[in-house]
């Protein structure tokens, strides 16, 4: 009776579908350790977003497929994650001991005000987190509302593939969930993560399995593309490939590198300034850093000389253990990208993730 109820679940493929990459994660949990079972990181070969909405449909396929391929795996459940604009994540607080169904329509009147588009055009979800800390006599529910496109889109991509989505979360809670399972002194202390992605600068806090405070920034890598295109007088494909391959001139790190780190540093200030005032915490001495930036050992020592902070490079796979099948030398350049695919692959940890 005792293995009935713990069978092991079925691992899922945690697929982040960014603007210029889309990474892979699948993660499989015995007790409680962890196994790396497979990881890919394929670029898109083409400028094939507006924004987060898809333009190109078939560069974005193609790189999925590739994704596929690199794998090696036959699993073909996954999980993707939305962001952006049109997306929309609200912790709202509602009178206690309601059924869903009277949950569900106070929900609606509450998104009907916050969601500037018409109900019928996103998809609506929401979970009741439990008794509010600010708001006596109520219950916390996170609200989170996605357009049905943003959605809709991404689903018939990984289809074709073909693989089957089963979860459609939010960036920024993925990279709470990476944070949760694969940053051991989570448990203990308030964990601030900066994700610094192509096109969005992502911040997550997190502490006691809980989500303190997400928000999302338009600066990105793409910043320090345009950056080495004007200063080094490059194309931006040559400048954009120049940077993932490492074939930069020497030049790059005195001449170009500084001013997009002054900006990031810039971005970062500004993000940490909005947690404060929103939150009322102090600020925070050290960031958990992933993300393309993070890869940069360069930036990472800048940004903690100019924010004067501990600067942690966030590897989730770095108390797990790794398939002999997998290049490690590979993993390790790519890891700090992978953070946002690894939450998404945890969501098979537990049934009601699911």
């Amino acid at each position: 009776m005792k293995s009935l109820f713990n069978k092991k679940l079925p691992p899922i493929v945690g697929l982040d579908i960014g603007t210029r990459q889309i990474k892979a994660v699948l993660i499989e949990k015995t007790g409680e350790s962890f196994t790396l079972q497979g990881f890919a990181c394929e670029p898109i070969n083409k400028i094939a977003f507006n924004e987060r909405e898809i333009r190109d449909y078939e560069a974005v396929s193609l790189a999925l497929k590739k994704v596929q391929i690199a794998l090696k795996s036959k699993v073909k459940s996954a999980a993707i994650a939305v962001a952006g604009s049109s997306v929309i994540s609200k912790t709202v607080h509602m009178e206690p001991d309601q059924t869903d169904y009277e949950l569900e329509g106070q929900i609606e009147i509450e998104a009907d005000s916050l969601i500037p588009y018409p109900l019928e055009e996103v998809y609506l979800d929401f979970e009741e987190l439990g008794p509010s800390d600010t708001h006596h006599g109520k219950v916390d529910v996170l609200l989170s509302a996605a357009h049905k496109d943003l959605v809709d889109a991404r689903i018939t991509l990984v289809r074709e593939v073909p693989l089957e989505p089963k979860v459609v979360d939010i960036e920024g809670y993925a990279l709470a969930n990476a944070v949760a399972h694969f940053y051991p002194p989570a448990a203990q202390e308030r964990v601030c993560c900066v994700n610094i992605g192509a096109s969005l600068l992502q911040v997550c806090v997190w502490e006691q399995g809980k989500v303190i405070y997400t928000k999302e920034h338009n600066f990105g890598m793409h910043n320090l593309v345009q950056d080495i295109s004007v200063i080094q007088m490059m194309e931006l494909e040559t400048a954009e490939r120049r940077l993932m391959s490492g074939t930069l001139p020497d030049s790059f790190i005195n001449e170009t590198l500084p001013v997009f780190a002054a900006n990031l540093v810039q971005q970062i200030n500004r993000a940490l300034q909005m947690y404060v005032s929103t939150t009322h915490a102090e600020r925070p001495a050290k960031i958990l850093l992933c993300g393309g930036g993070a890869n940069l050992s360069e930036l990472t020592d800048t940004l903690a000389q100019d924010l004067g902070m501990i600067i942690e490079v966030f590897n989730p796979f770095a108390n797990m253990t790794i398939a002999e099948h997998l290049d490690s030398q590979r993993l390790a350049a790519f890891s700090p990208q992978l953070a946002i695919a690894a939450g998404l692959a945890s969501r098979s940890f537990s049934a009601c993730h699911m």
